[in-house]
């Protein structure tokens, strides 16, 4: 098959290009570079560089490509905040312009890579994908709209789309350092360097930490699917919510609390039965394991402690 991965040097659509590669796919990485990595790079692979925001050969790069991943973003809550507009032009009119591309090539299908912030707070959890979109920020806000432009796509010019809305993705190639880090990058950077592990509020907030072999997995398995193609919102998480006082006792470091994180969701746990029914998904690595198999990959030469279950 020939496949397009857009945010194909960052650190999810690295992995589903290593993954599609390892399978015998012919792939093609469209990435600016701007925040993926050259080093994450597959050789095997063919690179356009180019910002997907202004890029008008887009029809051209697709031509003869059977599915797209569309992974590439400016992700994270704080960097929409301090930069709206930008990250608008990359999230939601990269997101249309790829879309666009993929009517003109003729592409069969796109996997939208959306996230479960477009949920913001809920009255009841697990969160569901039948739930009234809630956003609480300028990045949720973002991802939704490109959730809604992919539903359009379908039903206006027949291409198949479905958007998978990620949980706290975290695992190898995960932002370690900058300002824009989640809390597991913080937690092992702390850790790494004997610093006290920075809580915002309580730390009795809870979060869905899925691994990004899982959400790889997902990302095939939806490309592959009968049941799919409608623009329909799917679940990719692990089912389990730890609150962050407790993702903190697997580093086995002294904790510092900060004031609260506005603009951000109290509680998270997604409800996967959805994933299970059409793409015959369900994540594989619990929390325990990811933490250790991170925390034995990132070992300073003198060690630090792992996490239980190593």
């Amino acid at each position: 098959m020939r496949v397009c991965v857009t945010g194909g040097a960052g650190f999810i659509g690295s992995q589903i290009v290593d993954a599609l590669i390892e399978r015998g796919d012919e792939v093609l990485i469209i990435d600016d570079l701007s925040t993926g990595k050259r080093e994450y790079l597959n050789p095997r692979a063919r690179l356009h560089e180019a910002d997907l925001a202004t890029d008008t050969r887009l029809p051209q790069v697709l031509k003869g490509i059977d599915v797209v991943f569309h992974t590439a973003a400016l992700a994270r809550i704080q960097r929409s905040i301090d930069d709206p507009l930008s990250t608008h032009a990359a999230n939601v009119t990269g997101t249309l312009n790829v879309l666009k591309g993929a009517v003109d090539a003729h592409v069969k299908r796109v996997v939208y890579s959306s996230s479960s912030s477009v949920y913001g707070d809920q009255p009841t959890l697990p969160l569901t994908e039948d739930m009234a979109p809630n956003p609480l920020n300028i990045y949720a806000c973002q991802k939704l709209m490109g959730e809604i432009y992919c539903r359009n796509f379908v039903s206006v010019f027949g291409l198949e789309t479905v958007c998978l809305r990620y949980f706290n993705v975290y695992g190898p190639r995960q932002v370690m350092e900058g300002a824009y880090r989640l809390v597991i990058g913080i937690f092992m950077d702390q850790s790494q360097h004997g610093q006290a592990l920075t809580i915002h509020g309580d730390g009795n907030q809870t979060r869905d930490f899925t691994h990004v072999n899982d959400v790889v997995r997902a990302n095939l398995l939806a490309a592959a699917s009968n049941k799919v193609g409608k623009g329909e919102p799917i679940n990719i998480g692990s089912g389990q919510e730890f609150s962050i006082n407790t993702l903190a006792s697997f580093f086995h470091a002294p904790t510092v609390h900060q004031l609260p994180r506005g603009n951000d969701e109290r509680f998270k746990r997604a409800g996967v039965a959805k994933a299970k029914e059409l793409l015959g998904w369900q994540p594989t690595i619990a929390l325990e394991e990811g933490i250790s198999r991170l925390l034995a990959q990132n070992a300073p030469a003198g060690g630090f402690a792992s996490a239980p279950g190593a």
